[in-house]
């Protein structure tokens, strides 16, 4: 097992960079990843997923004049760009994307091919942390094939870490102490509405010598700006799940604290978290997330939003 030191609390995730929901300017994609690393971040995650190679190239890209052990970059395995021909894309949450479809691939061939092409788009001669990326439905083919292959790759030092991508805990209880992973990066079960990681599975984690990146934080939106127009969990938000967060805003509130600060803030609070994973678009809201991080939070709101 190889350690990556200590990366700080914020990271900087790619799927905006990618065109999720929205198209983003390549001047943009550049001033976001320029801003964060002004904001001291220096733990980039990416995937080839998150618009068809799109948000891959345009990190590797904004970070090629960044001294490269500077940095910790990531992105994921699971998934390989197949070519459309004419035909075009079929519609995803990633809008303008290349001639090219993710198709879900986690054998050992297609494992190292997706590296192969990762390191082409990233533009780097090192990726140092590999996740296998949403294995949900594919567990033994997973294990049998990309874990086993990343494990591969870590023995012989092209990559420095093998970790696991996904938004399920019963995922996450599967392969934690069963495959010898470096890090989980779970994504929307560990915030103010889905407490299900630390509930479930972080004392695992801890038990492993498996450090915990919590993505997700604001649960796709929701958190970040309540509203009927939300997402939650990249679906337009339930009446019920929008009632619950106007209690926590509320909350809020009395204390004078953007919810938003208590979102990105709480998953700190948990063992064994270090770091929270937040996606951003433009430099503007890279520095919001950054400063979100500095609001003072008094333990008496910590304790009104547990009894919540």
């Amino acid at each position: 097992m190889t350690h990556i030191g200590d990366v700080g609390p914020l990271a900087l995730g790619g799927a905006p960079l990618g065109n999720m929901f929205e198209p983003v300017s390549e001047e943009d994609a550049q001033a976001t990843v320029d801003a964060a690393w002004a904001r001291g971040v220096r733990f980039f995650d990416t995937a080839p997923l998150y618009g068809h190679g799109v948000s891959e190239r345009r990190i590797g890209r904004a970070l090629a004049d960044r001294p490269r052990d500077e940095y910790v970059l990531s992105t994921k395995v699971g998934r390989l760009l197949a070519p459309t021909g004419d035909a075009k894309p079929d519609p995803t949450i990633f809008v303008d994307v290349p001639p090219v479809e993710p198709v879900f691939d986690f054998s050992r061939d297609g494992t190292l091919r997706s590296v192969e092409a990762s390191f082409e788009r990233l533009g780097v001669d090192r990726i140092d942390l590999l996740h296998v990326h949403d294995p949900d439905d594919h567990l033994d083919a997973a294990e049998d094939g990309a874990f086993r292959a990343l494990v591969r790759l870590r023995e012989e030092g092209v990559i420095r870490a093998v970790g696991l991508g996904t938004n399920l805990t019963s995922v996450a209880n599967r392969f934690v102490g069963r495959v010898d992973l470096d890090w989980l990066l779970l994504a929307g079960r560990c915030t103010l509405l889905d407490r299900s990681g630390p509930e479930e599975v972080f004392d695992r984690c801890i038990d492993h010598d498996v450090r915990i990146l919590a993505a997700g934080v604001f649960n796709s939106g929701v958190l970040a700006s309540p509203s009927t127009d939300a997402s939650f969990f990249y679906e337009p938000v339930p009446a019920d799940v929008l009632a619950r967060v106007r209690r926590l805003q509320v909350a809020c509130a009395d204390y004078d604290v953007p919810l938003a600060a208590a979102a990105i803030q709480f998953p700190l609070r948990m063992r064994g978290v270090d770091t929270v994973l937040v996606g951003a678009r433009t430099a503007a809201e890279v520095d919001e997330d950054a400063d979100l991080l500095d609001v003072p939070i008094p333990v008496e709101l910590w304790n009104a939003l547990d009894a919540l």
